[in-house]
């Protein structure tokens, strides 16, 4: 029922977004290679990224919980799949899982910090999947002009009506390895960029 009823809200509410985007070409060198991107953001955007990136077939984790089962549903109303688990739940099957469909040639989506935070800080998930398969980690940020924001641990942004949404893409990562030392740094450089392009986000929507 949560997912018969927020879909189409969310789908009517995204009609009416003014996007502007810088960096799209990032995203489009990267499907030109013939490699998969793991596009990777904060959890507090989730819902403004599920409306940009929609029927792509990107497969993105969602918990196993009862919350992760009606995302899940509202999420494949979009155009994509999704790979159950978290990191404190399935985990590993669900990254398993990811990594097979990776190989397919199907893109994956990460909230660096999901399910559970802290917030903005990267879990590693999306550095091993990079790692194990060698495709590209894409970050990318997303800044609305005018929005609610949720009291909660991720301070969800929810974009008003007829709001303008800026996105920002930056520059491929690729890791070169699966050690703890070069997950470790991968996570930190991903943190840098991630702040960098919530100023370029942020200077977008100013300009609208």
């Amino acid at each position: 029922m949560i997912a018969a009823f927020a879909g189409p809200v969310i789908a009517l509410l995204g009609r009416t977004y003014r996007w502007r985007v810088d960096g799209y070409h990032h995203y489009e060198s990267i499907v030109a290679s013939g490699r998969p991107p793991i596009l990777a953001f904060w959890h507090g955007r989730v819902l403004s990224a599920t409306l940009f990136w929609r029927n792509r077939g990107i497969v993105v984790m969602t918990s196993e919980n009862f919350d992760g089962e009606w995302i899940s549903q509202v999420i494949r109303r979009f155009g994509y799949e999704t790979a159950r688990g978290s990191s404190s739940r399935g985990g590993v099957r669900a990254l398993v899982q990811l990594k097979r469909d990776m190989d397919a040639g199907k893109p994956a989506g990460f909230a660096l910090d999901g399910p559970r935070g802290p917030a903005r800080v990267a879990q590693p998930g999306a550095v091993w999947l990079a790692g194990v398969t060698g495709n590209p980690i894409l970050p990318f940020h997303i800044e609305a002009s005018r929005a609610w924001s949720a009291r909660s641990w991720d301070a969800t942004q929810v974009p008003f009506p007829f709001a303008t949404v800026a996105v920002a893409i930056g520059t491929p990562l690729l890791v070169d390895g699966i050690t703890p030392s070069a997950i470790a740094s991968h996570r930190t450089r991903l943190e840098r960029d991630l702040e960098a392009l919530d100023l370029q986000a942020r200077a977008l929507v100013r300009q609208s």
